[in-house]
């Protein structure tokens, strides 16, 4: 249906990255098909996309329609917003205490068993209040935002009783309902088992599943469940025994999967058919063609890698062999204390030898698939929301390469401007 109106037209615009095309993942030699347009412009009305592309097709599009406003873009660069599919938003203190300990080379699976890493972070947010918590989160959601990021996902994970888990949860629906930004919540109770279960795995698997599941899922806080699968943490079997439990709830899944160990998790991840893997830095080749042939998308989590000083996500081999990769800060405040997802496409195409046509695909609509928002966000399409990003560049390749700063000029959120000269509009 025609609108009467267009509310924004974005004119002007150097290279006009659409990724028009399926509404599902990008695989393979699909990444590198961006959908790019030089000489673009878009059309918004309520908050929707009505026309995206040449300006001359644009303005056909719309001839005849009052146009509430228009942007100049001046040349730049525009994307749809970037999605941002892996975070653990919602968290109290910090872990630069643990700084020196990294520096010595000692494993983060050691520090963990010390009683840090992890835990640290879950006795911060225990003592936290949910006003201090929710402060600090919208902190990190803005840097976020300025950085280009128009869709977040966050984990809970850093409560681990029914309580302090559930006031993650409540918090992250709280922005979303209040920050420009829109979140989708996961509920990752078993993150690591805490310090009062140590020795008792077993126990807290069943806490999982018989309490915080179901009451996570009655007060409707969480979309997704996912699970530290890992050597020291959750067995193969205990996360299976959890995502299945979820599953039958009607929970979406994603697994933390072959982080440090190839335990198993990326063929866990396909068997359930989770909509993504995350880590995967040790997954094998068989792991890997089960997540392809399941559909499983992979995200990559290169900041992590290069924080932890790890080996790297084989992510030019995913590709290569067919799956949907895509990429994400893992914003948290131990191995990955950094907002910029521009910095993770440096790193992607340094450390995970991938193109900037495949950071950008992984950025957009393949992390929108990966946490189920293809069908509304991801690209430039008409009847999608109306998410994008103009950048200080005129072309995907300056991103990575001038790397260290903030490329943003504008964020436009369904249809609004929330970001204008890099500065947060009030």
């Amino acid at each position: 249906m025609k609108p009467e109106r267009i509310d924004l037209l974005i004119h002007n615009i150097g290279q006009l990255v659409t990724m028009k095309g399926s509404p599902g993942p990008r695989r393979g030699a699909e990444m590198s098909d961006t959908g790019t347009v030089s000489g673009g412009a878009v059309a918004i009305a309520d908050g929707v996309i009505v026309a995206a592309g040449p300006e001359a097709d644009v303005r056909q599009a719309v001839a005849g329609l009052r146009t509430e406003r228009t942007l100049d873009a001046e040349g730049r660069l525009v994307t749809p917003g970037l999605v941002e599919p892996h975070t653990h938003l919602v968290h109290g203190g910090s872990r630069e205490h643990e700084y020196h300990l990294k520096l010595q080379g000692v494993p983060y699976l050691d520090i963990l068993a010390q009683g840090g890493g992890i835990l640290s972070t879950v006795r911060a947010t225990r003592a936290a209040s949910e006003d201090q918590l929710y402060e600090k989160a919208r902190k990190s959601l803005d840097l976020l935002m300025l950085f280009g990021a128009t869709t977040v996902e966050a984990k809970s994970g850093y409560g681990l009783t029914l309580e302090d888990e559930l006031k993650q949860l409540r918090v992250a629906k709280r922005l979303n309902e209040t920050h420009p930004v829109e979140l989708v919540s996961t509920f990752m109770g078993a993150h690591a088992v805490p310090e009062e279960y140590k020795g008792r795995s077993g126990e807290y698997v069943r806490l999982v599943i018989e309490e915080m599941l179901p009451e996570v899922k009655r007060q409707g806080l969480a979309e997704y469940c996912d699970v530290f699968c890992e050597h020291g943490v959750f067995s193969v079997e205990e996360s299976r025994q959890i995502l299945f439990a979820a599953k039958k709830l009607g929970f979406g899944l994603k697994l933390h999967a072959d982080e440090i160990e190839p335990l198993g998790g990326a063929r866990l991840a396909a068997e359930l058919g989770c909509v993504s893997a995350e880590h995967l830095l040790a997954a094998t080749d068989e792991g890997l063609r089960a997540m392809r042939d399941a559909g499983v998308i992979a995200v990559c989590l290169p900041a992590t890698s290069f924080n932890l000083r790890a080996p790297h996500a084989r992510a030019r081999d995913m590709i290569d062999m067919g799956l949907a990769v895509a990429l994400s800060t893992d914003y948290n405040p131990g191995s990955s204390p950094t907002e910029s997802l521009q910095l993770v496409m440096t790193l992607a195409c340094l450390n995970l030898g991938m193109t900037p046509e495949e950071v950008i695909t992984a950025m957009t609509v393949n992390a929108a698939c990966a946490i189920g928002r293809g069908d509304r966000i991801g690209s430039l399409e008409p009847g999608k929301q109306a998410d994008l990003v103009l950048y200080n560049a005129d072309n995907p390749a300056y991103l990575p390469y001038h790397f260290g700063i903030n490329h943003v000029d504008t964020v436009i959120k369904r249809g609004e401007i929330v970001v204008s000269g890099g500065q947060i509009v009030q």
